[in-house]
């Protein structure tokens, strides 16, 4: 049972496998729609209505008629896509099918079962999944030059806000901002050197044959999502890998060595080439982190404290201690100031905060400092101290265009897009070629303008 629910999940997920869900259903396929020169096949929506059923997602309205003109309203985007002659890059393409599949198969365990479950091999997977990506990068495509350089003005957020009914005012959540100081626990040399030998010990077993190094990875790597694929980390490019781990997997070229020792933010690696595709490189990697102690952790925590006493004491202000002491990279030249990558501003929801965080700065008033605590930094995975000063809290409320105005302008984008989008839809309908099988057109649709009359 529980391999039947995960290969339903992951079935889910990929939503370009048509051909294997109609099989899975006995479905006798047939044409549905014709919209331009496309055509929406019964086993697409059916395909589509397990999807959203697995997923817990409500339709709103008979699924024969939302999910066909769902698929419908892509096809025109498309079709006018073909017509202005709109593509997507194809390593922009191959590099989502990868990083997909890596997750595939990240969830389900190996590649053979992923080739099992599907009961075809990963390059039809690939293929099948391609067009799918394809198809998804292409419409967003179209959408983005259909929307144009969208530019809202204050004149417009304001005639919106003043335009609502008090009852429709969006109540804006409780948010904080967090002023951050990191330090990381001061690792000796010899615990380095043990991790480096460990790994240089790895790789001769590799070179010998003694071993295999998949196998060293799922036994012993610290990346553990890739330690279930045996260290295989998928097709990234360049930019997509930090620049020491970067540098040495694009210098491989023989998959039957392995690579010296790297060392990263994220700890020591070894690592193998699997294969090369241009700019896109696919490895195996083993991690090992340097283990902190608790001695070195008690240091790191009482030299914070004594930081955090010089700010409290107004001897130093929390921006000087920032720049003299803080090891943190993304706040550090922003005065300690944690940036919410969700909205582009200093405001958090606390759920959006770190854990650890989070529980520190629930209790605080604007202003104070906290004592020095541990906490996993979740980019490196790795153990650091820290203490916080909360620069501001504001309690949940009714928007108002002084203190929100970027969330309110943010609703009035969302609108506009979707009034360009909507409009353009109606208008395509009647320049465009669409036909509906008469047992599918006893629909109230979204879109009237599907069946001409």
């Amino acid at each position: 049972m529980k391999n039947l629910t995960l290969k339903l999940a992951i079935l889910v997920t990929l939503c370009g496998l048509q051909q294997f869900v109609t099989a899975q259903n006995n479905i006798i396929d047939e044409v549905i729609w014709v919209v331009g020169e496309e055509a929406i096949l019964r086993s697409e929506v059916e395909n589509q209505k397990m999807q959203m059923q697995y997923q817990g997602e409500k339709i709103d309205g008979d699924p024969n008629c939302v999910i066909p003109e769902q698929i419908a309203v892509q096809k025109l985007f498309l079709h006018q896509a073909k017509l202005d002659s709109i593509v997507t890059s194809e390593n922009s393409v191959n590099g989502e099918v990868d990083r997909r599949i890596s997750y595939f198969i990240g969830q389900i365990g190996s590649k053979e079962k992923l080739e099992e479950y599907f009961n075809k091999p990963l390059s039809q997977i690939r293929l099948e999944l391609y067009e799918t990506v394809r198809n998804q990068m292409v419409v967003q495509e179209m959408q983005k030059k259909l929307i144009g350089d969208l530019k809202i003005t204050p004149a417009e957020v304001r005639k919106y806000y003043k335009g609502l009914n008090p009852d429709s005012i969006p109540t804006i959540p409780a948010t904080v901002e967090i002023q951050i100081i990191t330090n990381d626990p001061v690792i000796p040399q010899s615990e380095i050197d043990r991790v480096k030998t460990k790994l240089r010990g790895f790789a001769e077993r590799v070179t010998s044959g003694e071993a295999q190094f998949s196998t060293l990875a799922r036994l012993y790597s610290e990346d553990i999502e890739s330690a279930k694929r045996g260290g295989e980390l998928g097709f990234m490019g360049r930019g997509q890998l930090v620049t020491e781990f970067a540098n040495a997997a694009f210098a491989m070229t023989d998959p039957a060595k392995v690579s010296r020792v790297v060392e990263t933010e994220f700890g020591f690696h070894i690592m193998q080439l699997i294969e090369k595709r241009g700019d896109r490189i696919n490895v195996r990697h083993i991690l090992m982190k340097p283990q902190v102690s608790l001695d070195a952790e008690n240091k790191a925590l009482h030299n914070l404290d004594s930081v955090a006493k010089l700010v409290r004491g107004t001897k130093q202000t929390f921006e000087e201690a920032v720049v003299r002491n803080s090891y943190d990279k993304d706040t550090r030249m922003n005065s300690g100031l944690m940036m919410n990558p969700a909205t582009g501003t200093g405001k958090f929801e606390l759920q959006q905060l770190p854990s650890e965080i989070a529980k520190v700065a629930d209790n605080m008033n604007p202003g104070e400092i906290s004592k020095p605590f541990v906490m996993i930094n979740k980019q490196t995975n790795r153990e650091v101290c820290a203490f916080i000063r909360v620069k501001g809290k504001t309690p949940s409320h009714k928007a108002n265009l002084a203190d929100d105005y970027q969330t309110l302008k943010s609703i009035v984008e969302g609108k506009q897009r979707a009034d360009i989008l909507h409009n353009w839809i109606i208008k395509k309908q009647k320049d465009t070629y669409v036909s509906i099988d008469p047992k599918w057109q006893n629909c109230t649709f979204q879109y009237p303008g599907w069946i001409k009359k």
